[in-house]
């Protein structure tokens, strides 16, 4: 196989960012004011401990709501060439469906989804 096509798209990325960046930081605005290392909460400076533990249950339900979030973007495509795809790709999807709603059963069943 020929890879010299490849190849050259890649080195051609390569440079391209390496030459973005170099220009970025030869003609950035510097500050060297110490405020600027602050570390701030919307734009005021905290009070107090700023560092406080969350639940688990919150990370959680995060992640499981972008879990399935990602796994219905991907019914639209489907749903765009149902016809094409005919029996094969409806029982397909069943099946994709099935083990969403498995997960989702699985989920349920062990309490993630409830806040405590």
């Amino acid at each position: 196989m020929n890879f010299t096509f490849l190849v050259t798209v890649v080195l051609t990325a390569i440079i391209f960012v390496g030459l973005v960046i170099a220009i970025s930081h030869a003609i950035a605005p510097r500050s060297y004011n110490p405020q600027k290392m602050e570390p701030y909460e919307c734009g005021i400076p905290t009070r107090g401990k700023s560092w406080m533990q969350f639940r688990v249950g919150y990370y959680l339900f995060a992640i499981l709501f972008l879990m399935f979030e990602v796994e219905t973007v991907f019914l639209f495509p489907w749903a765009v060439v149902t016809r094409e795809l005919g029996i094969a790709g409806l029982f397909s999807i069943l099946f994709f469906l099935f083990i969403l709603i498995l997960g989702l059963a699985y989920a349920w069943r062990k309490g993630a989804l409830e806040w405590k």
